[in-house]
C-alpha cells in the first residue's frame, strides 16, 4: 500500500511520520510518499523527522519529492494538506474582514471564503493527477475549509471515493473518554453537523446516552470546561454540546472585539513562529546538522504554538496544565492530527475490522433536512473499503438553521469559483452570518482581490 502526502513541507510532517510508525503494524504500509513544491521546506522538514526517528526503523520505504506526478502515481491513500499562497495569505484571510469589523479566522466566515476560493482550484488541478495516475486512490482531504473543499470535490468535481477530516470533533470525543476514564472505544458518540460547525448530541456508554449528565455537570461546576469554551447557561440551553468552533456564532461580537484589541489575527500570531522556525532549521542545515538544535528548534516551535491557541480569540489565556494537555495530544503517536487518518486507513484496508469516526461525507440522507450531495460532519461507520454515515434524522432548529443558511454559503462559494462570477461570490459572502450586509461583503472581496494578487482567481 502506498500514501501519499501532498503538502508535506508543513510542521506537522514529523509527527505524521510518528503517527504512521506508530501504526505500521496495523495497516499494510509498503510506501510514505512526502511530498511538496517547496524543495528548501521540505528538505528541512525531512532534517528535522530523520532526526526524530533516528532510533525507529520503518517497515515501509520513505520517499521525498517535489514531483507531484511520482507522488500520485499508483497511491492507494492520497491525504492533501494544502495552503495556497503559504501563511501570507492567511494574514491576509483574517486581517481584511477585520478591517471592517467581522471575524477573521482562517475557516470560519470571510477568511474561509477567502481560503476555499484560493485553494478549490488547486485541489482541482491535482484531482486531474489522481484521475490518470492512481484513479482507485481514496482521497483524504485535510485541508481546510475541509467541509467546503470536499464538496467540491465530492458533488461538482464527482470524485466519489473523497472524505474530508477534520481533529476537532475528535479531539472531543478524547476528551469526553479522558473525562470518564475509559478507551474511546467504550463510548458511541453522536455527533452531527458542518466542519467547525457541529454538535455531539450522544455520548453512548452501556446504552445510556450521557450528554443530559455531562451538561449538568458542567451547570454544577458553574465554569465552562477548559475545552467547551462556552457559558454553561447556553450549553445548558443548547442540549448538546457545541463545538469549540461555534465560538465564532455564539460570541461573534466577543471575539472581533477581541481580536481587535490584540491588534492581531491567528496567523500573524504565529507567523513569527513559523519563521522563526525554518529560519532556525535553514541555519543549522547551513551549518551542519546539529540534532540537539534542531530538535530543540522544533520542540520551541511547537510550544508556542500551543500555549497560544485560541488566547487571542477567547481573551484569555491558558493555565499550565491545559498547555500541558495540548503538547500531549499533538505529540500523541497513536492519536492526535494524523492518528484520525490512520484509523479511517486501518479500518478501510482491514476485513472484518470496522470503526466509528466521525468524518466529512455526503449526507445520504443521514440528516433528514439536508440535502444529499450536501457535505455534513457526521459519525460514520468505516470498515471493508466502506464509509457511510449512521442515520441522524431530524436535527434541532437551532441547529438546522444554522447549518442551512451556511451550507447555501457553501455551495454558492464553490459555484463562483467554478464559474469565475463576482456576482456569486459576493452573494455567497453577503449571505453567510458572519457578514452583516451586501455592502460589506463587496468591501471586504474587492479587498481580497487587490491583497491577494495572483493567488485568487480571475473573477467577472
Amino acid at each position: 500500500m502506498k500514501l501519499t502526502f501532498i503538502g508535506a513541507g508543513g510542521v506537522r510532517t514529523p509527527l505524521v511520520i510518528e503517527s504512521v510508525l506508530a501504526f505500521q503494524s496495523r495497516i499494510p504500509l509498503t510506501e510514505l510518499c512526502l511530498m511538496d513544491i517547496d524543495s528548501e521546506r521540505l528538505d528541512l522538514i525531512r532534517m528535522v523527522s530523520e532526526i526524530r526517528l533516528k532510533n525507529v526503523q520503518p517497515e515501509f520505504e520513505l520517499v521525498w519529492t517535489t514531483n507531484a506526478e511520482q507522488a500520485i502515481k499508483d497511491s492507494d491513500f492520497i491525504v492533501t494538506t494544502l495552503r495556497q499562497g503559504g501563511i501570507a495569505s492567511r494574514v491576509i484571510d483574517e486581517q481584511v474582514p477585520l478591517k471592517y469589523g467581522v471575524l477573521g479566522q482562517e475557516t470560519t466566515g470571510p477568511g474561509g471564503f477567502a481560503m476555499a476560493m484560493r485553494t478549490i482550484p488547486v485541489v482541482f488541478d491535482y484531482l486531474e493527477l489522481i484521475r490518470e495516475l492512481a484513479p482507485q486512490a481514496w482521497l483524504l482531504n485535510f485541508t481546510n475549509p475541509a467541509g467546503i473543499i470536499t464538496e467540491a470535490i465530492t458533488r461538482v468535481a464527482g470524485y466519489e471515493r473523497a472524505i474530508g477530516i477534520c481533529d476537532n470533533p475528535s479531539a472531543m470525543e478524547r476528551d469526553i473518554a479522558a473525562h470518564f476514564g475509559v478507551p474511546l472505544s467504550h463510548i458511541f458518540f453522536e455527533y452531527y453537523g458542518l466542519n467547525h460547525l457541529g454538535w455531539m448530541s450522544g455520548v453512548y456508554m452501556e446504552g445510556k446516552n450521557l450528554v443530559r449528565e455531562i451538561i449538568h455537570e458542567i451547570k454544577e461546576e458553574g465554569v465552562p470546561w477548559h475545552w467547551l469554551p462556552f457559558h454553561p447557561d447556553l450549553i445548558e440551553a443548547l442540549g448538546v454540546l457545541p463545538n469549540e468552533y461555534l465560538l465564532f456564532y455564539y460570541y461573534t461580537q466577543r471575539a472581533v472585539e477581541n481580536l481587535l484589541k490584540a491588534g492581531q489575527s491567528r496567523a500573524q500570531q504565529i507567523q513569527p513562529f513559523v519563521d522563526e522556525l525554518y529560519d532556525s532549521l535553514k541555519q543549522i542545515h547551513d551549518e551542519g546538522s546539529d540534532p540537539a538544535r534542531t530538535l530543540g528548534a522544533y520542540e520551541h516551535y511547537q510550544d508556542q504554538r500551543h500555549s497560544t491557541y485560541m488566547t487571542l480569540e477567547t481573551g484569555e489565556g491558558h493555565h499550565e496544565e491545559e498547555i500541558e494537555e495540548e503538547k500531549d495530544f499533538m505529540e500523541s503517536a497513536a492519536e492526535g492530527y494524523s492518528g484520525v487518518m490512520l484509523r479511517l486507513i486501518e479500518a478501510l484496508t482491514q476485513k472484518g475490522e470496522a470503526a466509528k469516526i466521525i468524518l466529512n461525507v455526503p449526507n445520504r440522507g443521514t440528516l433528514t433536512d439536508m440535502a444529499d450531495d450536501d457535505v455534513v460532519e457526521v459519525t460514520c461507520y468505516v470498515g471493508d473499503g466502506l464509509v457511510r454515515p449512521f442515520a441522524m434524522g431530524r436535527i434541532p432548529d437551532h441547529a438546522l438553521g444554522l447549518m442551512k443558511r451556511v451550507k447555501a454559503y457553501e455551495r454558492l462559494t464553490i459555484q463562483a469559483v467554478v464559474e469565475r462570477s463576482y456576482s456569486l461570490a459576493v452573494k455567497a459572502l453577503a449571505l453567510h452570518p458572519l457578514i452583516p450586509s451586501y455592502e460589506t461583503a463587496k468591501l471586504i472581496l474587492d479587498d481580497y482581490i487587490v491583497q491577494h494578487g495572483k493567488h485568487f482567481p480571475e473573477l467577472c
